[in-house]
């Protein structure tokens, strides 16, 4: 939705047909779009792609476990490659210039890729609190368990956002019309119980999920920490994997609450007018998440971290015996293991 003042001009040039400036939006707005998604596809490509370099090369990092971050990484990729690139194109001609067919494949594409992100950062919380809580009882997790978990990402993700394609809901240009997704914006009943929808199942599910399984995670943890209060080890690890969990509940947020209240205002009110550039704003806010989800769920993990400092380091590691050193006092999220006892075991 737009104001009434700028309705005239762009009923007159669509947003396939020419710049969209200066009705929609000052043209600089537009080049400060599009310097920040080239920024981003420059951050994204690097951190993912170093993901999946780094995965290949060190055996020790294809664990069962870390297959839920190589599909982050390359669900992040791709991502980038039909959003990210896209958007920078676009607002650098200050249009949709790539056509209508081409806006409703991007839509689909960067809708179904975001969502297994999404779903990612979900399975990778539920994984963690299946291994770590051990409600399973003895549950040993194996590769395809791991494979299933990814490929319900992409199964559950494809559900969801293939029906825009068939008529339920559609996509269109949104915001500054230089990137599509999901009619949210116009109401209606068609669009309006879709965008409910996909609200309910992708993102208050995943969040539940990963608000479950970390509040579980840190019950164990709490529960190992007062079994061990004069442990040192034991009480860092309890602050070090609190920090963590906020850190990535709070990443989750950043990325899709302005989507989700967005969705669920218009569908409410739809009377309510959104300027362009504010409607532009949740589109933008998912597309940065593939450069700090990385830095978050794989760079602050010891052992993803220190095979790539050697990597980049031409085989060197630049920690040496310091970090060997320091090993025992620090731990990842997956280093809590009640077998034989809740204990905390060195990351």
């Amino acid at each position: 939705m737009m104001p009434s003042r700028n309705m005239s001009a762009y009923e007159a040039l669509g947003p396939y047909d020419g710049p969209q400036w200066p009705h929609l939006a000052p043209r600089s707005t537009f080049m400060t779009v599009a310097a920040v998604m080239c920024m981003v596809v420059v951050l994204a490509f690097f951190v993912n792609g170093m993901v999946i370099v780094v995965t290949l090369k060190y055996k020790k990092l294809r664990s069962p476990l870390n297959y839920i971050l190589v599909n982050l990484s390359i669900a992040n990729l791709l991502v980038t490659i039909f959003g990210s690139s896209v958007s920078f194109s676009n607002n650098v001609k200050g249009y949709f210039f790539m056509g209508k067919a081409m806006c409703e494949f991007e839509g689909f594409m960067v809708s179904l890729t975001g969502i297994v992100g999404l779903w990612s950062l979900a399975i990778l919380a539920f994984e963690r609190y299946l291994v770590i809580c051990k409600p399973m009882g003895d549950f040993r997790f194996q590769q395809k368990h791991a494979i299933i978990g990814c490929s319900f990402t992409w199964v559950w993700s494809f559900i969801w956002t293939v029906p825009p394609l068939f008529g339920w809901c559609s996509y269109v240009p949104e915001g500054l019309k230089t990137s599509c997704g999901p009619n949210w914006y116009t109401g209606g009943t068609n669009n309006n119980s879709y965008i409910m929808a996909l609200f309910l199942t992708c993102f208050i599910m995943p969040l539940s999920t990963i608000i479950f399984s970390y509040s579980n995670l840190l019950m164990a943890l709490r529960a190992v920490a007062a079994q061990q209060k004069d442990s040192e080890t034991t009480q860092r690890a309890e602050k070090e994997v609190t920090r963590m969990v906020i850190a990535m509940v709070l990443a989750f947020l950043i990325c899709w609450l302005p989507y989700a209240t967005f969705a669920v205002v218009v569908a409410v009110n739809k009377d309510i007018v959104i300027e362009p550039t504010v409607a532009s704003l949740p589109s933008y806010f998912s597309k940065t998440a593939t450069v700090y989800n990385p830095i978050i769920y794989v760079f602050m993990n010891k052992q993803f971290r220190n095979c790539l400092m050697t990597l980049l380091c031409c085989g060197r590691s630049p920690f040496g015996d310091e970090e060997t050193s320091t090993s025992s006092a620090r731990t990842d999220v997956t280093s809590v293991s009640e077998a034989g006892g809740n204990k905390v075991t060195p990351a």
